[in-house]
C-alpha cells in the first residue's frame, strides 16, 4: 500500500546529559500538528538469553540458586521505522525481556553494544522492558552471598544477556521491511489486586482473606487485554505485543529458571501462527497485582481441575483467548500508512521522604542483619533507607532520574516507565489519554521500584513501605502529568 505524500512534519533534537544509569542524550520528536501517516517498516527478532550455567535467581529475599530449566527464558525485539520514501522519519525498537527488572547498568551496556552495529539508528529510542519472572538471573553484583564456584555471576550472566539483546536488536533493525499493523483490545481476568485491607486500617501483600478482621482489597484491578499486530507484506503475521497490567509471577520461587506464564502463551500462539511468530510480553501498570486469586481459590482450583489445566496454563488459556478476540477485531482495519513518533526524555522525580520513625525503625532492622552475610538482601533493604534519611537530611539527595518514551503508532499512545507502577497510575495515564487505545508498560528502561498510591502508603505493608518505594504519590502523579503531557503533544489539538 502506498502512503501519502508527507508535506510536513518536524523532527527536533535537544542534547542533555542524564546520569544516574541513563546515559547520552535523548532524541525528542515533538509532534505539534499530530504526526503524519506515512510508510511503515518493521520487523522483530527472538534470541534466547537462558543461561548455560546455575545462577542465582532474582526477586526474592533469600539467595536461590538454580538447578535446572523448567522453560527458556527469551528475549524479542522489534523495531518500527516510518519511511517517506527513501527518508526516514522516525524510528524505535522496543524489546521485552523475561527478566525480573531492567537492573542499573544493562541500558548503558545494550547501548553501547547496539551504536556499532545498528547503522542509521538512534540508541536513545531503544527501549527494554522487562516481564518480571521471579526465576531468571540476578543481574547485579553484591545482593546475594554467592559460592565462590560453581554459579554463573551477575557480572558475567549480565554480559551474555547484553551480547544477545544487542545482537537481536541488530538483526531487528536490518531485517526491517515494509509491514502493516492493526490494534486491539479486549479482556483477560489475569490480573488480582494482591493487597488485602483489614480492620486496623492495615493493608497487607497476600494478606490473608479469610478473617474476621478482613475487610476488602485496597485496589482497582485492570482486566484489559492491548495488542498490536504486525503483517508483512504477504499478510503473514510476524510479530505481535501483548499488555498485560500483571506481572509474570505466577511460578515465582523454587529453583528452576522459568518465563513463567509467557511461555505456554508463546507456546499456543505459535502452534498457530507460526513457529517464527515473534512475540513481545510487556507488563502493563501492576506493581499491585498478581495473577493469583487471593480469594475464592477452591472454586478456581475445582474449575482448573474440571479443565485439566495448571494454574500457569489457565491463565495462558485467558490470555489467548484474549489476544484472538483483540486479532479477529484488528485484522478488519489493517493498516500500511501510520503515523509513528517517538518522543523520550529524562524527568526528574521527587524522592519519597524518609520519616524519623521510618529511619529508626531501618536502623534497628538493619543492625540485625549487618554481621550475616547470608543476609546481605534484608540488611541492604533496611541500610538503604538509612543512607537516603543521611543524605536527605544533609541537602545531598538528587531527584530520581527516570527515561521516559511515548510512542504515537497511528490510533495507539504506548508509555514507558521504570516503576512497579500501581495500577491506579495506569488507569490515570489510560483515562487522560487522547489516543484510542493506550498501552503502559512499566518495568522499562531501568529500575525504580514500588511506586504506591496514597491509600497503599497510609496501609503500608510490602510495596507499599519506604523500604519498598523510592518514589511515593507526589512523584507518582508528576509522572502520570508528565507522561500524560507527553502523549496530547503527539495528537492534534480537537475542538
Amino acid at each position: 500500500m502506498n502512503p501519502p505524500h508527507v508535506r510536513r512534519y518536524l523532527h527536533l533534537f535537544r542534547p542533555g546529559a542524564l546520569s544516574s544509569g541513563i546515559a547520552g542524550a535523548l532524541a525528542i520528536t515533538l509532534v505539534t500538528a499530530g504526526a503524519p501517516a506515512a510508510e511503515l517498516w518493521v520487523a522483530a527478532a527472538t534470541t534466547d538469553i537462558t543461561p548455560d550455567q546455575p545462577v542465582a535467581l532474582d526477586g526474592h529475599r533469600n539467595l536461590r540458586i538454580s538447578t535446572n530449566i523448567q522453560s527458556r527464558i527469551t528475549a524479542t525485539a522489534l523495531a518500527l521505522e516510518s519511511r517517506d520514501g527513501d527518508k526516514p522519519i522516525d524510528h524505535a525498537i522496543l524489546v521485552s525481556c523475561d527478566i525480573v527488572a531492567i537492573r542499573p547498568g544493562i541500558m548503558d551496556k545494550v547501548r553501547e553494544k547496539v551504536g556499532p552495529i545498528t547503522k542509521g539508528f538512534d540508541t536513545n529510542k531503544l527501549i527494554l522492558c522487562a516481564t518480571h519472572t521471579h526465576n531468571a538471573p540476578v543481574t547485579v553484583e553484591g545482593r546475594y552471598s554467592l559460592p565462590e564456584s560453581g554459579v554463573m555471576k551477575p557480572a558475567e550472566y549480565t554480559e551474555f544477556l547484553t551480547t544477545r539483546l544487542a545482537e537481536a536488536i541488530a538483526q531487528s533493525w536490518q531485517k526491517r521491511q515494509i509491514g502493516k499493523v492493526g490494534w486491539g483490545q479486549s479482556q483477560a481476568v489475569v490480573a488480582h489486586n494482591r493487597r488485602a485491607l483489614f480492620a486496623d486500617g492495615t493493608a497487607k501483600m497476600y494478606g490473608a482473606t479469610g478473617g474476621e478482621d478482613f475487610r476488602g482489597i485496597e485496589g482497582y484491578e485492570d482486566h484489559d487485554l492491548d495488542a498490536l499486530f504486525f503483517w508483512d507484506q504477504q499478510d503473514h503475521l510476524i510479530a505481535t505485543l501483548i499488555n498485560i497490567p500483571c506481572p509474570a509471577q505466577e511460578a515465582e520461587g523454587g529453583l528452576l529458571i522459568h518465563s513463567d506464564f509467557w511461555d505456554p502463551v508463546r507456546q499456543t500462539l505459535r502452534e498457530r501462527h507460526g513457529k517464527d511468530l515473534c512475540i513481545l510480553c510487556c507488563a502493563g501498570a501492576g506493581g499491585d497485582q498478581t495473577s493469583r486469586p487471593q480469594y475464592g481459590k477452591a472454586a478456581d482450583a475445582r474449575m482448573r481441575d474440571l479443565r485439566g489445566l495448571t494454574r500457569l496454563e489457565e491463565v495462558a488459556r485467558r490470555i489467548v483467548a484474549g489476544w484472538q478476540d483483540a486479532y479477529e477485531g484488528a485484522r478488519k482495519d489493517v493498516r500500511g500508512a501510520v503515523a509513528l513518533a517517538h518522543r523520550a526524555e529524562g524527568i526528574d522525580l521527587p524522592h519519597r521522604k524518609v520519616t524519623e520513625a521510618e529511619v529508626a525503625e531501618a536502623r534497628a532492622e538493619a543492625a540485625k542483619y549487618a554481621d550475616d552475610p547470608k543476609q546481605r538482601w534484608n540488611y541492604r533493604w533496611h541500610q538503604g533507607v538509612v543512607e537516603r534519611y543521611e543524605a536527605q537530611k544533609t541537602g545531598a539527595e538528587e531527584p530520581h532520574k527516570t527515561e521516559l518514551h511515548v510512542l504515537r503508532l497511528g490510533d495507539v499512545a504506548i508509555a514507558t516507565n521504570d516503576f512497579e507502577l500501581y495500577t491506579d497510575y495506569g488507569v490515570r495515564m489510560k483515562a487522560r489519554s487522547p489516543a484510542v487505545q493506550t498501552f503502559v508498560i512499566q518495568l522499562a528502561c531501568g529500575s525504580g521500584g514500588y511506586l504506591p498510591t496514597e491509600r497503599a502508603v497510609r496501609g503500608g505493608g510490602y510495596g507499599a513501605v519506604i523500604q519498598s518505594s523510592r518514589v511515593g504519590p507526589e512523584g507518582g502523579q508528576l509522572l502520570v502529568d508528565r507522561t500524560v503531557d507527553a502523549i496530547r503533544a503527539m495528537w492534534p489539538k480537537t475542538k
